[in-house]
């Protein structure tokens, strides 16, 4: 993928996910008198809505990166082997900072 087409995703997806961050930080902060029988709901609800909010900064400090990488000129090599990241995964996931390998590696470390 060429260095603009790269920035143009990476741009897009960044104000994509601030438009969600800033979405679920709303549904977040509702607060009000609730039945005893809702409490229970309203916590499963809380807790699902700051998972999303968890995966969707995790996504955005991914996509800064990313961009951080095409201003340096390293964008598309992997940040533990430096090797070529497959344009496929680049196509598929543009915040990729790893090769098919060393992700692999590094989610079995996990």
């Amino acid at each position: 993928m060429d260095v603009a087409t790269a920035r143009m995703r990476l741009e897009t997806m960044l104000r994509e996910l601030d438009r969600s961050i800033t979405l679920l930080k709303g549904t977040a902060d509702v607060t009000g008198e609730r039945a005893a029988s809702d409490v229970g709901a309203e916590l499963v609800q809380a807790e699902h809505t700051q998972a999303m909010l968890d995966a969707a900064t995790r996504q955005r400090n991914a996509v800064l990166a990313a961009l951080k990488r095409l201003d340096e000129g390293i964008y598309g090599r992997c940040v533990d082997c430096g090797k070529l990241v497959p344009e496929g995964r680049l196509e598929a996931r543009p915040e990729a900072d790893r090769c098919v390998q060393c992700q692999s590696k590094l989610e079995r470390r996990r």
